[in-house]
């Protein structure tokens, strides 16, 4: 595994040992995560409230890195323990595959996109009821 692979895995080993103050020495200052506020700091607050509020923990399943980019495979596993998917808390535990891309820059990392399968979530945590298999099929026949 190269130096770029490391740092990003480093990210979700930080977040499940809840060791969050280690993230500020994996990314630049002005590091963007296309999914929060700007600013290295702000990024360490967003998964505070993921691993603290939603605790979130993640399993990897694949690792793929070329050039300045890491692409990432992980499933979160959460609780949902606090209002969250417009759903006031039901206590049920989900599991969220998750894809997530980083850059580097300077040999740290400098932005961060990720993608989450939040329709399953609302299934499992019971904000919405699945449609029957038998209307879903007949949808692509």
């Amino acid at each position: 595994m190269n130096t770029l692979q490391n740092k990003a895995l480093a990210v979700f080993e930080a977040m499940n040992q809840a060791q969050l103050h280690r993230i500020r020495e994996l990314v630049t200052d002005d590091f963007v995560d296309h999914g929060a506020p700007p600013g290295g700091d702000a990024y360490v607050q967003v998964l505070t409230w993921v691993t603290q509020v939603l605790k979130i923990r993640y399993e990897i399943h694949n690792v793929f890195a070329s050039g300045d980019r890491v692409a990432i495979r992980a499933v979160a596993y959460g609780v949902h323990d606090a209002a969250n998917f417009g759903v006031e808390p039901t206590g049920k535990p989900y599991r969220m595959d998750t894809a997530h891309i980083f850059r580097s820059e300077r040999g740290m990392l400098a932005e961060h996109w990720g993608v989450r399968a939040e329709l399953p979530v609302l299934f499992q945590v019971g904000a919405l009821t699945p449609p029957p298999l038998r209307e879903l099929a007949k949808d692509h026949v």
